[in-house]
């Protein structure tokens, strides 16, 4: 679904804030024993493709949330033994969407880019409960575009409010987390097996 929009010279901007995101953080993968054993061991991370995406292509992690990452490795259908794998990740250039500069460059980009959608008559997709289909969509699409400005972008980054409020009339919640989708495989810098979640493993 791919799509040439025109150049415009606020979207995004060129002053992006690099210095500001140049910045190290802990990540957590959730995966099977036997995927964590493989990283573990030095073989690469291999980047989710789903339609359903919540930040686009990329290197998912739970940023400093071992636990949740464990829980996720648990629930998962395509995981039979439940491993976490920890990772030290430099951002780069960051696309966060924790900062309401780029959110604003979000929603400019998606009022741009369905608009030419209606233009062709194409279909723009829908999220479905956990599904994403439309925020993959419009990140990607970003991404493609900033690409074309000459910006490439390492990693994207959001918060995710999720759960059931932590006690009753609590504006917290349970599964609240932050998500970092990794572009830049170079920006993992470290990998390691988290302590607490081994022991939990079992």
């Amino acid at each position: 679904m791919s799509l040439k929009l025109p150049r415009d010279p606020a979207s995004p901007r060129e002053e992006v804030p690099l210095s500001a995101y140049s910045r190290q953080v802990h990540g957590y993968h959730g995966c099977s024993h036997a995927v964590a054993d493989r990283i573990l061991r030095g073989e690469s991370f291999v980047p989710s493709t789903n339609l359903w995406d919540w930040l686009g292509a990329g290197i998912y992690f739970w940023e400093y949330g071992p636990d949740r990452a464990l829980r996720w490795a648990e629930q998962s259908r395509s995981v039979r033994k439940p491993a976490v794998v920890g990772a030290i990740i430099q951002l780069g250039l960051c696309f966060d969407l924790l900062d309401t500069y780029f959110t604003a460059q979000l929603r400019d980009f998606y009022e741009r880019w369905v608009s030419l959608l209606q233009m062709r008559g194409d279909q723009l997709p829908h999220n479905r409960g956990k599904g994403r289909y439309l925020d993959r969509a419009v990140i990607d699409e970003m991404m493609r575009y900033a690409e074309e400005m000459g910006i490439v972008y390492d990693s994207v980054r959001a918060a995710f409010v999720e759960g059931e409020p932590v006690y009753p009339g609590s504006a917290l919640y349970t599964e609240t987390h932050i998500q970092i989708a990794v572009r830049n495989a170079r920006c993992i810098i470290g990998v390691f097996r988290p302590a607490t979640t081994s022991l939990k493993e079992g």
